[in-house]
């Protein structure tokens, strides 16, 4: 129908009322927003003509007993206020209506009103409550358009996921803090990929999952840093993780700041070998980062966020109890000797500066443990600090996914995966913490490039880079990879051939970020992703730093293309936002999809 946008006060002019009565429904138009009109049960209602579900017009709908269903997916709303009986539409705008001399006119201003940032944040809430991946989607879209910070975004994401899950930290949260780390590298619309991403991942880790219930400080939180840490690691010795938590609270309650709390949990992790295939000890070092970006000010969000790590560190399993650790190298024997003297080892490099050697990558790849843990100690009796030596070992096991060969079983590639996501987690940790502890960590990190050496046995071709290739079209060819199975190589070569030839690596780190997201991701490729772009970071030598993107670059070719339905939920959230027709689309032409 024709529509007189003639303005009378702050109402416009809608529909002739005898004409509403006879057709029951009608759509008009007020300052650019669609608004269906309906008579009902002898009422004149009005409501927001875009089904806030999938934007499917309401006026096709059907209205029966005062509730309006959208045919498309059958969301039901309450007519006259708008509400929805289904929490994954969210609730429908509703305008006021009056009738002047037989004409229906509308007002522009909702009946509900509040800053679009209040309302994405009981979304945001809703959609981790719910598992609901379309309305987290929105949310992430409409809280970052709003001016809402990533920060106070995954700051309620970690939140919810240390409240809501019983059995602790877990995949979601740290995909969601891996992505949060790296947001910085992304442009504006990845971002909000990421942030969708991790908070869907925490939304699915404790969907039906029991909520956590806390354990308490105790009532004495004089007790000296030293006690407290052996009584945490006696608890997780004989895993009791109700005392261990008991113990960690009191420890926070007492005043003990970052730095102790790190030492406190990382002296756990590393008591036993490569716990949970270094599962454990990336969910502290993800824990510790979360309260980085979120603050550790807050003793209560402190507290929850810790707690969580519990469970995991009581109950993980140990790699000394494994048959790869004891046969036929007993690898776990020989770290014990090791920390033994480690005291020792460390005293002797006091006032001592190390410098890496530049065989020392090849001696941390040698077949033989023996070669690998004197080059270690060594280090340490020169005066290597943890840091220094977890970055030297962080590298070499990026080396082994650089290099890693093809004709190994799939399965394999989470083997080296987990060797270099450990040996990154205990780096990173060695940044919070000179803990005389974390050298235990980086010998099982160590351990494990060894026991590794296989998967480079041959190894894959190095990728060294051609400086007179073309950064556009070494792009190019690295999209290309990632659309295809098994381009492992193509990929590794197009990292090199981009930096080799002068391209910008935070260029060719968002094209990493952004083909990470677009993809039905799973777990370890985030996980490898963050890591490589750390390590990057962390790298001052050229062909080190290429090698540890070429790593990410193979991994997550290795693991692409995949069905990207994710994608297919943030594109269809980010089109309602921007009010497209999304019921059409399939149908449109490019030219017309765009507008409703």
């Amino acid at each position: 129908m024709a529509v007189d946008d003639t303005s009378h006060g702050e109402f416009h002019e809608a529909v002739d009322l005898a004409d509403l009565r006879e057709e029951g429904r009608a759509l008009t138009a007020v300052d650019g927003t669609p608004i269906a009109v309906f008579h009902h049960e002898g009422e004149v209602r009005a409501v927001n003509n875009r089904c806030p579900h999938m934007g499917f017009p309401l006026t096709e709908g059907s209205v029966d007993e005062g509730v309006l269903t959208c045919h498309w997916h059958h969301a039901r709303f309450e007519l006259s206020c708008g509400d929805t009986f289904d929490p994954w539409a969210d609730d429908v705008d509703t305008y006021p209506t009056e009738i002047r001399e037989g004409t229906v006119y509308v007002s522009p201003e909702p009946r509900r009103t509040e800053p679009p940032e209040r309302h994405w944040r009981g979304r945001l809430d809703d959609g981790l409550e719910q598992n609901l991946r379309l309305v987290l989607a929105k949310s992430a879209v409409a809280l970052l358009d709003s001016g809402v910070s990533p920060a106070e975004v995954v700051e309620r994401g970690v939140t919810f996921g240390v409240r809501n899950r019983a059995e602790g930290w877990s995949t979601g949260l740290t995909i969601l803090t891996a992505l949060a780390n790296r947001l910085p590298d992304l442009d504006e619309q990845d971002r909000k990929r990421a942030l969708y991403q991790g908070l869907t991942e925490v939304a699915g880790d404790c969907d039906g999952e029991a909520p956590k219930f806390d354990q308490e400080a105790f009532a004495a939180t004089d007790v000296p840093f030293e006690r407290l840490l052996s009584w945490f690691r006696e608890n997780v010795e004989v895993r009791d993780a109700d005392g261990a938590e008991r113990v960690l609270r009191t420890a926070v309650a007492a005043g003990y700041g970052r730095e102790a709390l790190t030492e406190l949990l990382v002296t756990a992790a590393t008591d036993h070998r490569y716990l949970d295939t270094g599962h454990t000890f990336d969910y502290v070092n993800k824990a510790t980062e979360a309260l980085d970006l979120v603050g550790w000010d807050d003793e209560e969000r402190t507290a929850e966020v810790l707690a969580s790590l519990v469970r995991g560190l009581a109950t993980a399993d140990r790699a000394e109890e494994t048959s790869s650790w004891r046969q036929p190298d007993d690898l776990a024997a020989m770290c014990e000797d090791t920390f033994a003297r480690l005291d020792d080892l460390v005293a002797a490099g006091e006032g001592e500066t190390w410098t890496e050697p530049d065989d020392f990558t090849e001696r941390l790849h040698a077949a033989d443990p023996e070669t690998v843990f004197d080059a270690l100690e060594g280090a340490i009796r020169d005066g290597a600090t943890v840091e220094q030596l977890a970055s030297a070992v962080s590298f070499a096991a990026a080396e082994r996914v650089a290099l890693f060969a093809t004709s190994n079983e799939f399965d394999d590639w989470n083997t080296v995966h987990h060797t270099f996501t450990f040996a990154n987690a205990v780096h990173r940790a060695a940044e919070r913490t000179d803990a005389t502890a974390l050298y235990r960590g980086v010998f099982d990190a160590a351990a494990n490039v060894y026991l590794d050496r296989f998967l480079n046995t041959p190894p894959a071709p190095a990728a060294t880079g051609d400086p007179d290739a073309d950064p556009d079209a070494a792009l190019e060819s690295l999209r290309a990879a990632f659309e295809q199975q098994g381009k492992v190589q193509q990929a590794g070569d197009a990292v090199a051939d981009f930096l080799a030839a002068g391209g910008d690596p935070d260029r060719l780190k968002a094209e990493l970020g952004n083909a990470l997201l677009v993809e039905d991701t799973n777990f370890h490729t985030f996980q490898a992703y963050e890591a490589a772009c750390r390590q990057f970071d962390a790298r001052d030598d050229p062909d080190d730093r290429r090698d540890c993107l070429v790593a990410a670059a193979r991994y997550m070719a290795a693991h692409y293309p995949t069905r990207r339905s994710r994608e297919q939920t943030f594109s269809i959230a980010a089109r309602l936002l921007r009010g497209e027709r999304i019921d059409a689309a399939e149908n449109a032409s490019p030219e017309t999809s765009a507008g409703d």
